[in-house]
């Protein structure tokens, strides 16, 4: 499945990836998740977006930001569609690689604690926790790993 350069045409069909992947999770923490909240014209602009397409179709997105020789995964969400398929594990391969070509030493991630799938995946990627922590009213468990 071919990941390329989120465009600013891209904005409708990313929001709309982020909503349906992040929905599931409203009634558990409460509130919309943080990446619900997000302006992706303003994200595709200011940081590194990128889709998978999958049949003509965005079906994944991916939210890059390097910071010094840090490259932060600030988003990764895959449509109902596409659940399943690998997508996700492409684009955090995809994010890695990004790492490599950008010469950081690392990349780091959060997500929420009551995010649970989450919390076992990531280990299983070779992310290690990092740190737990209460930002911006999210309870958020920190990840890393060297690459």
């Amino acid at each position: 499945m071919p990941i390329r350069r989120a465009r600013e045409s891209d904005a409708g069909a990313i929001t709309s990836i982020v909503h349906e992947a992040y929905a599931p999770y409203i009634v558990r923490i409460g509130k919309q998740p943080a990446p619900m909240l997000d302006d992706y014209r303003r994200v595709i602009a200011q940081a590194m977006v990128f889709v998978v397409d999958v049949e003509g179709a965005a079906r994944g997105v991916l939210v890059l930001e390097q910071k010094g020789d840090v490259l932060h995964v600030q988003n990764v969400a895959v449509s109902d569609q596409a659940r399943g398929q690998g997508v996700g594990r492409q684009l955090m391969n995809f994010a890695e690689g990004q790492a490599r070509e950008l010469g950081c030493r690392a990349i780091e991630l959060y997500t929420n604690e009551l995010m649970t799938e989450n919390i076992l995946i990531y280990p299983r990627l070779g992310y290690r926790e990092t740190r737990r922590a209460v930002e911006e009213g999210y309870a958020r468990v920190f990840f890393r790993k060297t690459v």
